[in-house]
């Protein structure tokens, strides 16, 4: 496969699933801004996701005050935020229309139509449409995405680059919502326990998923640390780290065969730190941390697929030239 096709692919793959991502952190901070204990500060449950989520970091330069509702329209819909739900969208489409050939006419189709729904909404219809109905929306069209690719597709290295970006992406994004919920949205001297608390990891688990998955697992209130260890340590949660990188590691291993590349050891590295971890065990070297590393591995892992499989940055190839 071309060079140029594997990377439209992964990146058309890891848009969308980005796009989801970016809604599910606007989503869970909507419903921890409903809380009536902090009625009055919900520009402090969306400002983190200006931190976390990808973009453009042109916020001040855009809107100056930080707002709830700013914050949605800079994140959900601005064309200068490279990392918008509507930039990714169409960053997604472009993607998919450079490779017209190599993904099914249902695949296309599903982008395409997301596409045209989406591209002329300003933020006054948003707010006609509702903020959660909006989130739902495009979680749901990842969802119908995937499933058309997986249902459309032959499972060829195409195939096989869309899942690597789709996983990729999915373990970044799980890592980093976990991650505000400790070291960000809690606030200092905030009774960890407290009803506030149990509402915000509820709303965090519902954000992911995994509300449902938690009760049949554990059977019990909602305690942080079996937070964590669903969404880090289980291999059977669909966004959990473990399960991002068990694909990871079974869609690198179809494409590279028996060669050796860095790309594999990376992902192997990281992958036996998930399979052989115990959640006391991070929690005493400091989850905090040992999500930061994760994040920096992932993105580690991300650049060397590019050198091994993609082409190579415009900037670079313009240096080497």
């Amino acid at each position: 496969m071309l060079s140029r096709t594997a990377e439209n692919l992964f990146w058309m793959a890891r848009n969308m699933e980005r796009a989801e991502n970016t809604a599910r952190m606007l989503d869970v901070s909507f419903r921890m801004a409903l809380l009536p204990s902090t009625i009055d500060k919900q520009a402090l449950h969306f400002e983190p996701i200006l931190a976390i989520a990808p973009g453009s970091g042109r916020f001040r330069e855009l809107y100056g005050e930080m707002t709830h509702e700013t914050i949605i329209r800079y994140v959900a819909l601005e064309p200068e935020n490279s990392g918008s739900i509507w930039s990714l969208i169409r960053s997604a489409r472009e993607n998919a229309r450079a490779q017209r050939s190599a993904i099914s006419s249902e695949a296309w189709e599903s982008l395409n139509q997301t596409w045209l729904q989406v591209q002329n909404l300003d933020f006054e219809g948003l707010k006609r449409w509702g903020y959660r109905d909006f989130f739902d929306w495009v979680k749901e069209r990842s969802h119908l995405f995937r499933g058309v690719v997986f249902g459309t597709m032959l499972h060829d290295d195409a195939f096989r680059f869309i899942r690597l970006g789709t996983f990729i992406e999915r373990a970044d994004n799980t890592a980093r919502i976990l991650d505000v919920k400790y070291h960000v949205l809690l606030p200092q001297g905030e009774q960890v326990g407290g009803v506030v608390d149990y509402y915000q990891w509820g709303a965090l688990l519902r954000s992911v998923g995994a509300f449902r998955a938690y009760r049949r697992v554990y059977h019990d209130t909602v305690y942080p640390w079996r937070i964590a260890e669903l969404l880090i340590l289980r291999a059977d949660m669909p966004r959990s780290l473990h399960h991002c990188y068990e694909n990871v590691i079974g869609t690198l291993d179809e494409l590279t065969g028996k060669k050796e590349l860095e790309c594999r050891r990376l992902a192997g590295q990281t992958y036996a730190r998930l399979r052989y971890g115990r959640i006391d065990k991070i929690f005493q070297s400091g989850l905090h941390e040992f999500l930061t590393d994760f994040i920096a591995a992932n993105n580690a892992l991300g650049l060397q697929l590019q050198d091994d499989f993609l082409m190579r940055p415009t900037a670079m190839m313009a240096g080497a030239a």
